[in-house]
Protein backbone atom coordinates (compact mmCIF):
# COMPACT_ATOMS: atom_id res chain seq x y z
CA UNK A 1 0.00 0.00 0.00
CA UNK A 2 1.72 3.46 -0.75
CA UNK A 3 0.40 7.01 0.76
CA UNK A 4 -1.79 7.28 -2.45
CA UNK A 5 -3.90 3.68 -1.27
CA UNK A 6 -3.75 4.48 2.19
CA UNK A 7 -5.35 8.24 1.69
CA UNK A 8 -8.24 6.36 -0.21
CA UNK A 9 -8.87 3.77 2.62
CA UNK A 10 -8.97 6.41 5.31
CA UNK A 11 -11.56 8.65 3.29
CA UNK A 12 -13.67 5.37 2.31
CA UNK A 13 -13.67 4.70 5.76
CA UNK A 14 -14.42 8.09 7.57
CA UNK A 15 -16.29 9.06 4.68
CA UNK A 16 -14.58 12.25 4.32
CA UNK A 17 -12.95 14.25 1.21
CA UNK A 18 -9.53 12.69 -0.09
CA UNK A 19 -8.60 16.24 -0.21
CA UNK A 20 -8.90 16.33 3.88
CA UNK A 21 -7.70 13.00 4.33
CA UNK A 22 -4.50 13.39 2.57
CA UNK A 23 -3.77 16.64 4.56
CA UNK A 24 -4.84 14.80 7.72
CA UNK A 25 -2.23 11.93 7.19
CA UNK A 26 0.62 14.43 5.96
CA UNK A 27 -0.12 16.48 9.41
CA UNK A 28 0.29 13.12 11.24
CA UNK A 29 3.34 12.27 9.84
CA UNK A 30 4.69 15.59 9.91
CA UNK A 31 3.77 15.68 13.84
CA UNK A 32 5.18 12.22 14.33
CA UNK A 33 8.40 13.21 12.72
CA UNK A 34 8.82 16.52 14.70
CA UNK A 35 8.42 14.94 18.19
CA UNK A 36 10.87 11.85 17.42
CA UNK A 37 13.51 14.29 15.79
CA UNK A 38 13.12 16.45 19.08
CA UNK A 39 14.13 12.79 21.04
CA UNK A 40 10.38 12.24 22.02
CA UNK A 41 8.71 8.75 22.08
CA UNK A 42 5.88 8.67 20.25
CA UNK A 43 3.43 6.11 21.52
CA UNK A 44 -0.13 5.08 19.59
CA UNK A 45 -1.09 2.08 22.06
CA UNK A 46 -1.84 -1.16 20.77
CA UNK A 47 -0.48 0.21 17.62
CA UNK A 48 2.99 1.20 17.77
CA UNK A 49 6.05 3.24 19.17
CA UNK A 50 8.32 5.48 17.23
CA UNK A 51 11.82 6.33 19.12
CA UNK A 52 15.21 7.38 18.36
CA UNK A 53 18.03 5.43 18.65
CA UNK A 54 21.90 5.65 18.30
CA UNK A 55 24.10 3.38 16.55
CA UNK A 56 27.94 3.92 17.58
CA UNK A 57 30.87 4.82 14.77
CA UNK A 58 32.54 1.69 13.61
CA UNK A 59 34.65 0.41 11.05
CA UNK A 60 33.60 -1.42 8.14
CA UNK A 61 34.50 -2.27 4.29
CA UNK A 62 34.20 -0.82 1.01
CA UNK A 63 32.41 -3.98 -0.46
CA UNK A 64 33.94 -2.49 -3.82
CA UNK A 65 37.33 -2.40 -3.01
CA UNK A 66 37.99 -3.83 0.35
CA UNK A 67 39.59 -1.00 1.95
CA UNK A 68 38.38 -0.12 5.52
CA UNK A 69 36.29 2.68 6.16
CA UNK A 70 35.45 4.47 9.13
CA UNK A 71 31.32 4.66 9.58
CA UNK A 72 30.47 7.72 11.79
CA UNK A 73 27.92 7.11 14.49
CA UNK A 74 24.14 8.19 13.51
CA UNK A 75 20.72 8.14 15.23
CA UNK A 76 18.30 5.97 14.09
CA UNK A 77 14.40 5.76 14.00
CA UNK A 78 13.19 3.15 16.01
CA UNK A 79 9.52 1.17 15.39
CA UNK A 80 8.49 -1.01 17.61
CA UNK A 81 5.10 -2.49 16.96
CA UNK A 82 2.42 -2.68 19.85
CA UNK A 83 0.52 -5.75 20.56
CA UNK A 84 -2.49 -5.71 19.04
CA UNK A 85 -1.03 -4.71 15.77
CA UNK A 86 1.31 -7.51 16.48
CA UNK A 87 -1.44 -10.13 17.07
CA UNK A 88 -3.79 -8.78 14.18
CA UNK A 89 -0.68 -9.52 11.98
CA UNK A 90 -0.10 -13.25 13.57
CA UNK A 91 -4.00 -14.41 13.25
CA UNK A 92 -4.42 -14.45 17.22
Amino acid sequence: MNKQELVDAVAAATGNGKAVTGETIDAVIAAITGAVTMGDTVQLIGFSAFSTGARAARVGRNPATGVEIQIPAAKTVKFTAGKAFKDAVNGA
